[in-house]
């Protein structure tokens, strides 16, 4: 499905597509399509409503993610859109400064803050990104549009 025909279906302004991405895959580009497809899943069912990456990790052609009314499409595991997200808060804290309520909201393992620590620590790890103070992009959203399964 082209995003064109997804933002149609969606009933959403294609003037507010910011892009598109799967979650913890490098934005459209899938290298772990099980990760995306298990996010995507958390997402349907309403229990994802955060996500966070490493500052570091951001190119300088890549804009940080803002609180702007665009919105942006969730890919899952194959690269097929399945819901559209508005960032509602966006903040940059620090790994070790990550809330309790943030990893809540993240909707991962058994949603405790130990659980997201161990996770993220291990995912950016593999990036060379790691460390206790790294810089932490943390974003809440509100889910738009979700595709019937």
């Amino acid at each position: 499905m082209k995003y064109s025909d997804f933002i149609q279906e969606a009933g959403l302004n294609p003037a507010d597509f910011r892009g598109a991405f799967a979650f913890g895959n490098d934005g459209e580009v899938i290298t772990d399509p099980q990760m995306a497809d298990d996010l995507a899943r958390e997402v349907l069912s309403g229990r994802k409503t955060a996500t966070a990456s490493a500052v570091e990790g951001y190119t300088e052609d890549e804009p940080m993610p803002t609180v702007d009314g665009k919105f942006d499409i969730v890919l899952n595991g194959k690269g097929q859109p399945i819901a559209a997200v508005t960032n509602s808060k966006v903040y940059q804290t620090t790994f070790d400064k990550v809330t309790a309520e943030h990893a809540y909201k993240e909707g991962e393992g058994d949603l405790s803050l130990a659980y997201w620590r161990q996770a993220h620590e291990e995912f950016w790890r593999q990036f060379g990104l790691f460390r206790p103070d790294m810089p932490v992009l943390c974003e809440e959203y509100e889910i738009l549009y979700r595709k019937d399964k």
